[in-house]
């Protein structure tokens, strides 16, 4: 895997919050903004975890500072913004809710499953992007930054309304590129195949057939890791991204390109 050199000055100076980065791959972009020269706001819905991955950012002398809030909470969010203050970016990465991920058909499942989902998927992307938008745009200067599934840009079995909240997701970014655009604030979003981390990387640690199965789908030939995606984060959220606004960009191996 390529080693990103010396990126610290990419993003240096600029604010940033990326939510549900206690672990996996929030906590890779955290780090990797952090390591690009962002101040960054780590949130989760876990104070030790927030911490957790502060203290590895501080470890290496970068700036970081742990939120609690739940994203899907209106009145949460409005709290954790008045901690934070205005930002410059904003990457909606909390995508699986706290019950889990119900690995169904569609037809077995019920709305007390679909709600956790679009709640978080969809609901909590507009509720945090609507409370920190008004401060990009009066600062002429932001980014934000949604993470999505391939579940929702070519659909999954079994994981029908996940794709479906984050193909809801792609389709508000891009309407609020069109928006934004020339407030100075780019809209964009990556869209990942699957991740070895959290419980798909205990899965496959105890399964290495299975890991072998899901990666011969790839023609990377692997499944993909929470590094794979933040060197590209920074770089849609610096000065060099302000050219790219309303895309999906797959990160995922080659699994479902885009056209």
């Amino acid at each position: 895997m390529a080693t990103i050199r010396d990126w610290s000055n990419f993003i240096a100076g600029r604010s940033a919050l990326v939510t549900g980065s206690g672990g996996g791959v929030g906590r890779a972009i955290a780090i990797q903004m952090a390591r690009a020269g962002a101040h960054v706001w780590v949130n989760d819905l876990h104070l030790d975890r927030a911490e957790k991955v502060c203290a590895e950012i501080e470890a290496e002398r970068l700036t970081a500072w742990p939120v609690v809030a739940d994203v899907t909470d209106r009145d949460a969010v409005i709290a954790m913004q008045a901690t934070t203050g205005a930002l410059d970016i904003l990457v909606n990465n909390a995508g699986i809710p706290v019950e889990g991920f119900p690995i169904k058909s569609f037809v077995e499942t019920g709305p007390e499953e679909w709600d956790p989902l679009i709640r978080l998927n969809l609901a909590a992307v507009l509720n945090v992007t609507r409370t920190y938008l008004p401060g990009m745009i009066e600062n002429r200067w932001g980014r934000v930054l949604t993470i999505v599934s391939d579940a929702g840009r070519r659909g999954e079995r079994k994981q029908v309304v996940y794709g479906a909240a984050k193909a809801a997701a792609m389709g508000f970014s891009r309407g609020l590129a069109a928006e934004v655009g020339r407030d100075g604030v780019t809209v964009n979003c990556i869209a990942l195949g699957t991740m070895k981390h959290g419980q798909m990387a205990m899965a496959l640690d105890a399964d290495p057939a299975l890991e072998a199965k899901l990666a011969r789908s790839y023609p990377v030939g692997r499944v993909g890791t929470p590094a794979d995606l933040a060197p590209l984060a920074v770089l849609l959220c610096s000065d060099a991204g302000e050219w790219i606004t309303g895309q999906v960009y797959p990160v995922d191996g080659g699994y479902a390109p885009a056209l």
